[in-house]
């Protein structure tokens, strides 16, 4: 699939007036993925263009398998462990705030399991490089991967429209987990669910106004099967959930509106059938209409002023965003210059 157009397309002369990143940090978040590491570490690149410096940061979450000696043997710069085992949306937070401290300009996230195809680290970094996006994802040729059968074909198709929808951005594969962030996107992000990241980032992004590119990306043949996607009916589930909350979150007058006009419209309904038979003279024998009418208007009006006030308490939430980056960028600041001092001490 091309390249999506970003909602605002930098000029050249911003291109260049900014200043080029120069580290790249790609990260990979790992649960007992001993046998899986020698697969994927040494296929990912030590140089790519437009970077000085590329680097390797693992996330061991709480393996117990031995997965940190083995990241550690393969010649991986950075690790960083949980001591317990919190989820893959865990340890992608916990990789993006290690490469933001360890001064990462871009960051890569892929997985342990060697699914996405390295190669395509450096088309992924590309739109950022140039100045069009702060996000990107990898779009996996869904149609052509052998090892998915057709109905789960069909819900990353759907799973992506819902989340487009939601999100308002043109991602073409919403559960990909091959995505590229620049320094500030990756401090603006916050994940609230323990299960997975991918859903609740897009939209995030999307709300945010964070400029998100889709580009297409290659695929290995698959290593193991998914240890998210365990049970396709709960999957779905979880995924649903998801965007049902991220979405009332970030678009709550929307939401509550939504859900208020199912009922207004419903009274509208029964309060027209109880008028038109209290007219002919057969009111008495539908109250039960007019009071169903009533209660629906109720539950209407109930759900759009809950939205209203929730719209209102967005505007908290954005403000408190902004001070929370801020402070990310202070904290980031102060770790860094204290790292620098340290070896002089």
């Amino acid at each position: 699939m091309p390249e999506q157009p970003p909602r605002e397309q930098a000029s050249p002369a911003h291109a260049d007036a900014r200043d080029r990143p120069t580290k790249l940090i790609v990260q990979v978040p790992c649960f007992n993925e001993r046998d899986s590491l020698p697969h994927s570490i040494p296929h990912l690149p030590r140089s790519v263009e437009g970077f000085d410096r590329v680097e390797w940061l693992v996330v061991d979450d709480g393996s117990v398998d031995g997965t940190a000696d083995v990241a550690k043997a393969l010649g991986v710069d950075h690790i960083v462990r949980h001591p317990v085992n919190r989820g893959l949306a865990a340890a992608f937070m916990t990789g993006l705030e290690a490469a933001v401290d360890l001064g990462a300009d871009v960051i890569v996230n892929t997985d342990a399991d060697n699914q996405y195809d390295a190669r395509d680290i450096e088309t992924l970094v590309r739109p950022i490089v140039e100045g069009r996006a702060e996000m990107v994802v990898g779009a996996r040729p869904i149609a052509d991967t052998e090892h998915f059968s057709r109905l789960k074909k069909w819900l990353q198709r759907l799973g992506s429209w819902v989340v487009r929808a939601a999100s308002r951005t043109q991602v073409a594969d919403a559960p990909s987990g091959f995505r590229a962030f620049t320094r500030e996107a990756a401090q603006r992000l916050n994940v609230f669910s323990s299960y997975t990241y991918t859903l609740e980032t897009i939209i995030q992004a999307g709300q945010s106004n964070i400029r998100v590119l889709s580009v297409p990306i290659r695929t290995n043949p698959d290593l193991r099967p998914s240890r998210l996607v365990k049970s396709m009916g709960r999957y779905v589930w979880r995924s649903a959930a998801t965007i049902v909350r991220i979405f009332a979150t970030y678009r709550p007058l929307a939401f509550f509106g939504l859900v208020a006009s199912f009922f207004l419209v419903a009274g509208v309904m029964l309060g027209a059938w109880y008028v038109a038979h209290m007219l002919v003279g057969e009111g008495a024998g539908h109250v039960q209409s007019a009071v169903l009418a009533a209660a629906s208007f109720t539950i209407g009006f109930l759900l759009f002023m809950l939205g209203f006030i929730a719209d209102l308490n967005a505007v908290n939430r954005r403000l408190l965003e902004g001070i929370d980056w801020r402070l990310r960028q202070v904290e980031g600041e102060v770790r860094r210059a204290r790292a620098e001092r340290e070896p002089r001490a």
